[in-house]
């Protein structure tokens, strides 16, 4: 039988697993979704070649990517490899020039290198990377969302984003951000789907909205930037 379903991929956020995505619910009879997880970079590895191996795991022709946050920058690498039929990015930037100050600062004095990312093993310490957000309370959902506690990974992470080149938006981009997202501000971000109130976690906590709204956005034709 042909396979008529929409197959979305969801990326995660910098050193959180798929399980963030675990209420997400998209209507079966017409979309399937596949969970993508981070994997340990190789030494000077490239987003661009991490972006072609994470491909492998992409089996379906013209495939949703949706990415949150970093997870966003890489589904955008990804979709520069092969034919997708839209790009999701969540909490994200879709050019450098969306990048907010301290992160083009920290691309030019290498500030970045002297993050603490030995701590990272410290579940407070990488929900500030991860999240921008200070642990004060639902500290299992963090344990459980924020897995990948590996200093080489987090090295790597935040070099790439800092650095990340790309100048202009990809053709069929959506862009969803919250009004209230403090690692990325919406007021340096152009053409996006505001979440009134969405924090750079509302993926997380915000499902409700995603489930109800990003169907729709999904089939919509001209929808994109």
């Amino acid at each position: 039988m042909p396979d008529n379903k929409i197959h979305v991929y969801l990326m995660p956020g910098m050193a959180a697993n798929s399980s963030i995505f675990s209420s997400l619910n998209l209507p079966q009879n017409q979309f399937e979704t596949h969970k993508l997880d981070w994997f340990i970079p190789q030494k000077r590895m490239s987003l661009q070649d991490y972006a072609k191996q994470m491909l492998k795991q992409v089996h379906h022709e013209n495939p949703v990517l949706l990415g949150v946050s970093f997870g966003g920058l890489l589904v955008q690498e990804m979709a520069k490899m092969v034919p997708y039929r839209k790009v999701i990015l969540v909490s994200s930037v879709k050019c450098k020039s969306e990048m907010p100050r301290k992160m083009i600062f920290a691309k030019y004095t290498k500030a970045h290198k002297l993050l603490p990312t030995g701590m990272v093993t410290n579940i407070e310490v990488l929900a500030r990377y991860a999240f921008g957000e200070t642990v004060t309370k639902r500290l299992e959902l963090y344990e459980k969302y924020l897995s990948i506690r590996d200093k080489k990974y987090m090295d790597w992470a935040i070099d790439q984003m800092v650095n990340w080149e790309q100048t202009k938006p990809l053709p069929n981009t959506v862009h969803i951000h919250g009004t209230l997202d403090n690692v990325f501000p919406i007021s340096i971000v152009k053409n996006c789907i505001p979440v009134k109130n969405g924090k750079h976690a509302m993926i997380v906590y915000r499902t409700k909205w995603f489930n109800e709204h990003l169907p729709a956005i999904i089939l919509e034709e001209g929808s994109s930037i």
